[in-house]
């Protein structure tokens, strides 16, 4: 069983970024349609209220993915977040950024104010989609790190090919989700919009993720992985039938699929490297020379099992009760209040 620790937990790890670019997807991708789809400030709002009541705990499994990359994988979290440390600083200011601006956006009925604070909410919703595309790119793809895992190179040697497809790939991913969730959650001329939008958009969109899954396993997978490609591609497809004849939870659906069966390519194609070397094969970092003791793995093992379905839980039942949909027509007029 002890041998198994490493790879049970890769693919945990594995999961969590799933679901964090399933959750998240759709509250990035809504953050930047605050300035590329919303036409009046009531539409903003109602926007914003799609999300208002979940993207917080949607940034948990960023959190989780990370912590639990530290713990089961001490020298991958060292050797990605040293090499990638201006992204990922970016990435942390833009998620603090857009978290501000949520809080502060409605603190004051000005419009020059609004728009500020609904830039910094696009701006903070790019920079963090971009950024974690470009890592988990990077992750599969591979870094130029020597024996010991460290970078060999100036801090911009990240720059390349597979970065910017990455942040492509999630970026775009990120506002179909979006639109396809606010076919979902609104009514009305919005939704009617966002549909038209996601039905010209999804076929353009999904195109980079599919295209870095096949990269991925064309550079090391095997028959398995190729067919979970094909699975991405007609779920893809799928995706856009079932918007284009407005099946909405089907379509939001089968997009989720999509993502799932992408990320599951390229992590399997992966396995067992969990951050490739540039510079030689020899210096991979691997589930086994890069995972913590045994002993580390089996009580983290103890905790994920009563902690992960808690969570599961909690924000199934709080995407339940917020579960209607968002009108215009429940979005109050913007008024100023006096202080007592």
């Amino acid at each position: 069983m002890t041998e198994l620790l490493p790879t049970i937990w890769f693919i945990l790890i594995s999961v969590l970024w799933t679901g964090f670019l399933f959750l998240e997807g759709f509250d990035l991708g809504v953050g930047m349609l605050m300035k590329l789809f919303a036409r009046t400030d009531r539409e903003r709002r109602v926007l914003l209220n799609t999300v208002g009541p979940v993207w917080d705990g949607n940034e948990v499994w960023l959190v989780t993915a990370i912590g639990a990359t530290l713990a089961a994988f001490p020298l991958w979290y060292a050797s990605l977040l040293s090499t990638l440390y201006l992204p990922f600083i970016l990435v942390l200011l833009a998620l603090i950024f857009r978290a501000v601006a949520f809080e502060y956006r409605g603190k004051m009925n000005s419009d020059q104010w609004r728009r500020r604070w609904d830039l910094a909410i696009f701006l903070g919703s790019f920079t963090a989609a971009a950024g974690i595309g470009a890592a988990l790119a990077l992750t599969t793809s591979g870094l130029p790190l020597n024996e010991n895992g460290d970078r060999v190179g100036g801090p911009f040697v990240w720059v390349t090919f597979d970065a910017f497809l990455g942040a492509a790939a999630v970026v775009l991913f990120c506002l179909a989700h979006a639109l396809a969730f606010l076919v979902l959650k609104t009514d009305g001329p919005i939704r009617e919009r966002a549909r038209k939008l996601l039905i010209r958009l999804l076929p353009l969109a999904v195109v980079p993720l599919l295209l870095w899954a096949a990269t991925v396993h064309l550079a090391g997978g095997t028959v398995w992985t190729g067919l979970i490609l094909a699975v991405a591609v007609a779920a893809a497809a799928a995706s856009w039938f079932a918007e284009w004849s407005s099946h909405d939870g089907w379509g939001f659906i089968w997009l989720g699929a999509a993502l799932a069966a992408s990320l599951a390519c390229i992590f399997g194609s992966a396995y067992p490297v969990v951050l490739p070397s540039t510079l030689s094969d020899a210096f991979n970092l691997t589930v086994e020379n890069a995972s913590s003791s045994p002993y580390t793995l089996g009580l983290m093992s103890i905790v994920a099992a009563v902690g992960v379905p808690l969570v599961l839980a909690y924000q199934g039942w709080t995407y339940w009760v917020f579960r209607k949909r968002v009108t215009e027509k429940s979005i109050p007029d913007a008024h100023s209040v006096s202080p007592l």
